[in-house]
């Protein structure tokens, strides 16, 4: 599920932890990696890649069931959810946090 928040002026960092996320890598681009655990175990897990426009957020969001797979030959298996109920009421958790 991917959104824009716009004219946020405030900080990733800020961001992440309004909305009860933490960082966990950051990309080369910019981009950032945040996640909010759902228990004490990594998974399940809401993930997004938050990447910054100027005072505008641009938000991808999905649901980790479980660890990725790397198969001999290094293929990635993802078992993440980007639809769906539970997505999407995640998402309106966060809109209605930062807007």
């Amino acid at each position: 599920m991917d959104f824009t928040i716009k004219n946020l002026k405030d900080s990733v960092i800020n961001v992440s932890r309004k909305i009860g996320y933490i960082i966990i890598d950051t990309r080369p681009n910019g981009e950032y990696n945040i996640v909010r655990k759902l228990n004490y175990d990594n998974f399940p897990r809401f993930h997004v890649y938050l990447t910054q426009q100027g005072d505008n957020y641009i938000f991808s969001l999905h649901l980790d069931q479980k660890a990725p797979v790397y198969g001999a030959k290094g293929v990635h298996a993802h078992n993440g959810e980007y639809f769906g109920p539970v997505v999407e009421n995640e998402g309106e958790r966060i809109k209605g946090l930062l807007q």
